[in-house]
């Protein structure tokens, strides 16, 4: 039978627990890991994250900004292009981001590339 963990302070549970309450939601650690490459643009994370919807991914990016983990750039272009990348807090979770990715990797069979027709027809010609 499973134990929960004692090490309760301030009612949010564990360590772990606090933590996938900011990076846990499905598609927060892929928007992570996409970033541990450097700044990208909105467009970038969609083509790099084809399943995800634009009202998701950017809901995701709204929470990850709030909670300190990413930070959005507005260039002053026309049209305007916005880029993210992780600050130092969101840097610091590189190590665990790759064990992951690692885990992943070993856990599961390398996932086969997205054919041409399954990326979002918005996204498709940018």
């Amino acid at each position: 039978m499973a134990r929960r963990h004692g090490n309760y302070s301030r009612g949010k549970g564990c360590a772990v627990e606090a933590a996938l309450e900011v990076i846990g939601a499905k598609w927060k650690g892929g928007i992570i890991y996409h970033l541990l490459c450097g700044e990208l643009r909105f467009s970038e994370l969609r083509r790099r994250m084809p399943t995800v919807t634009q009202r998701i991914l950017a809901k995701a990016l709204r929470e990850l900004e709030a909670d300190g983990v990413i930070s959005r750039t507005v260039y002053p272009t026309v049209p305007p292009q916005v880029g993210y990348r992780l600050t130092a807090e969101g840097e610091r979770l590189r190590v665990a981001v790759q064990e992951l990715h690692a885990w992943g990797t070993r856990r599961k069979p390398p996932v086969e590339l997205v054919p041409a027709d399954a990326v979002p027809s918005d996204i498709a010609a940018e």
